[in-house]
């Protein structure tokens, strides 16, 4: 004889599960990863002290450096943190003694008195600093027509 008739109409939809797709909201998340950490970078702080380096040719020392910094006023700083000249000569020689080899760059401003230059250069070698030079722009002989 012939079929039953339903008395009851099944949707497809009813029998499927819901689901989560998994591939556009690792998509999303890789992007907001990749604009905060680009955010980030750029709201980094840079603790520098900025100093306008005199002209000369000189080479570039490869690896790690300890930097102190003479400013125009004739201030001090090692590594952008500020300190008196003999706390200075006492850090960098803890720090060029813990890293042998790590040459000391005095950053000088061509604004900075040459007497506090050659003050400090003379108080590192006296604590011990084999390796100490000054720091230039690179640019050989740009500095007379300013």
């Amino acid at each position: 004889m012939g079929k039953k008739p339903k008395t009851k109409l099944e949707s497809p939809f009813l029998r499927s599960q819901a689901r989560v797709e998994m591939a556009s909201l690792m998509d999303v998340m890789f992007l907001v990863l990749v604009f905060f950490v680009y955010a980030v970078s750029e709201m980094a702080v840079h603790r520098g002290v900025k100093v306008s380096l005199p002209d000369a040719a000189g080479s570039r020392e490869p690896g790690e450096r300890i930097v102190v910094t003479i400013a125009a006023d004739d201030s001090l700083s090692l590594d952008g943190a500020p300190m008196p000249r003999e706390a200075l000569v006492a850090a960098a020689a803890r720090k060029a003694a813990a890293n042998p080899g790590a040459p000391v760059l005095l950053s000088a401003d061509a604004r900075a008195s040459l007497g506090a230059g050659i003050e400090l250069l003379a108080a590192l070698k006296a604590a011990g600093v084999d390796k100490a030079s000054f720091q230039t722009s690179g640019r050989a002989g740009g500095g007379a027509g300013r």
